[in-house]
């Protein structure tokens, strides 16, 4: 029998999570099998996800039926849809957050994505979810924002587990790692147990090389001065994302070293592992696999869609490779400020971040509007 790749991964420190969830992966116990038998520990979600999931889909109509007799608004229904996905998502998953006392076993949902820049709301959202679900093994997704980040402190501090999405630069996953640490701080403070709280930090990847591939071929279809400069233009393109990951995870290292850190993880606590998000592949002509290769390694997680799980199990080149290359990382990155390059970085991040909200409101407003659609079909005349 071949070798299934994604259980090499784990003797590796990483743990395997699934970009996926549907209704029809629950029922015809597909999930359940992912779970026991391929190497998949924990589930997120997103608002493309569940439109793609309840869109057009016959599986959802008995119960967008019995919202609309109960007199539901169509948001209420989606909730109750969603969450009842998630519940049995989680009841599948609970196995392995027992046998891993809290450390994988999680299914993650976002709060509305519309509240990405309200930090009252997100807070509200957090502890109603997490209420209405009532799971332990659920993690509450919120935007790693400037609004997002003093939620996650709030939440954390309450004992719920956060997913915090939408990370695209060093610093923002820095200043992540500190807003879980002072919710755990504050949590401690009252007296109050920190052993039980998860968090992960959603890094996102192919989104990065989309971008600045993007301006690099933009900048040789203009023309270039000299052959030089194609090289060098050239020698960055599908580099950036892991590099930017790598150097991430070195400052991951540094801060399980705080004296801060340390003396919570005395107390039980958790470290909030990085999580590498948007791992697909949007260049054809780059591995399907670039992004799981090239960064497994201790304290970490990878979510991966449906295709690149199957393309993983079957050809991932496994080995631990997110501290190697550390130096070329950071001169890669440095690289992108040569005038031959001229890439900001930093500009490049801020616009992803924007790009990636939208990415979640847009699809979450589409399938308010096909549940409409739907709630109307159904509605007796």
């Amino acid at each position: 029998m071949a070798t299934n790749q994604l259980l090499e991964i784990k003797k590796y420190g990483q743990s395997i999570w699934m970009d996926n969830l549907s209704r029809d992966i629950i029922q015809s116990g597909e999930l359940k099998d992912l779970v026991e038998n391929k190497g998949i520990c924990g589930i997120t979600s997103n608002p493309a996800i569940f439109e793609k999931a309840i869109a057009g889909n016959a599986i959802y109509d008995a119960d967008i039926e019995a919202g609309i007799k109960a007199g539901l608004p169509t948001y209420k229904i989606y909730e109750s849809l969603a969450f009842a996905d998630i519940r049995n998502a989680c009841d599948i998953l609970r196995p392995v957050y027992d046998a891993t006392e809290g450390l994988d076993g999680y299914v993650s949902i976002e709060v509305p994505p519309t509240i990405a820049h309200d930090t009252e709301a997100t807070i509200k959202e957090a502890r109603r979810y997490y209420q209405e679900i009532g799971r332990e093994n659920l993690m509450i997704k919120i935007p790693g924002t400037e609004a997002g980040l003093p939620a996650v402190e709030q939440v954390i501090s309450e004992g719920i587990s956060v997913n915090v999405t939408l990370l695209f630069s060093v610093q923002s996953y820095v200043n992540t790692a500190w807003a879980y640490i002072r919710g755990l701080e504050k949590r401690a403070a009252q007296g109050q147990d920190i052993s039980k709280i998860s968090s992960v930090a959603s890094f996102f990847l192919s989104r990065i090389d989309s971008n600045i591939d993007g301006k690099i071929d933009g900048k040789l279809k203009k023309g270039v001065d000299d052959i030089t400069q194609e090289a060098k233009l050239k020698a960055v393109k599908g580099k950036v994302a892991i590099a930017n990951a790598k150097i991430a995870y070195q400052e991951y290292k540094k801060i399980i070293q705080t004296e801060q850190w340390k003396a919570l993880s005395a107390k039980g606590a958790n470290v909030q592992r990085l999580l590498w998000a948007s791992t697909s592949t949007k260049d054809p002509s780059y591995s399907d696999v670039m992004y799981v290769d090239e960064l497994i390694g201790p304290d970490t997680v990878n979510t991966l869609p449906p295709a690149t799980i199957e393309a993983c199990a079957d050809h991932c080149d496994v080995a631990s490779r997110v501290d190697t290359g550390v130096e070329e990382a950071y001169n890669l990155i440095e690289s992108l400020k040569d005038p031959d390059i001229n890439i900001d970085i930093n500009k490049v991040m801020d616009e992803l971040l924007v790009d990636g909200i939208d990415k979640f409101v847009k699809p979450f407003e589409s399938l308010m509007g096909s549940l409409e659609t739907k709630v109307r079909q159904l509605s007796p005349v």
